[in-house]
């Protein structure tokens, strides 16, 4: 029984150590781990941003690299903040929510998208037009519910 309190409290601390905010990706209160989303619109990579250049938004810190990216973002918020919040667009069309990894990354006409890991960023490249427009339905029901 001890032991199987012990892994039940491990799994509920790894859940809300992402958990902060519930449409926002943000482990630890920093919004998709604390990488510089305009970057990948303007530089094509992850940047992890720096603690010193913070901008809340959505109750996330988001956090850049560069004062410009940050004055982007300041300027347009919701042209630079990922689909869905962050999370895994696969998930997210099978209508639950996911962790994601920053190499997971795709821009398709002009939005950001992320996935769970490269294995499943791969399924969801296959047909990605019909997961975006499930992921686009099964949003607005999700966003708010716990990941």
């Amino acid at each position: 029984m001890k032991r199987f309190i012990l892994i039940a409290a491990f799994i509920l601390s790894a859940l809300g150590s992402y958990a902060q905010h519930s449409e926002i990706f943000a482990p630890d209160g920093k919004a998709i781990k604390g990488y510089d989303v305009v970057a990948f619109f303007k530089e094509g990579k992850p940047v992890v941003g720096v603690d010193s250049l913070v901008y809340k938004y959505k109750e996330s810190d988001w956090l850049f690299a560069s004062r410009t990216n940050l004055e982007a973002f300041k300027a347009e918020p919701e042209k630079f903040v990922p689909q869905y919040g962050g999370y895994c667009a696969y998930g997210t069309s099978e209508g639950h929510k996911a962790p994601t990894q920053a190499e997971t990354w795709t821009i398709v006409d002009d939005k950001l998208y992320f996935n769970y890991n490269m294995k499943v960023k791969n399924s969801w490249s296959k047909n990605q037009k019909e997961r975006i427009d499930k992921a686009d339905v099964q949003w607005p029901l999700i966003k708010d519910s716990k990941p």
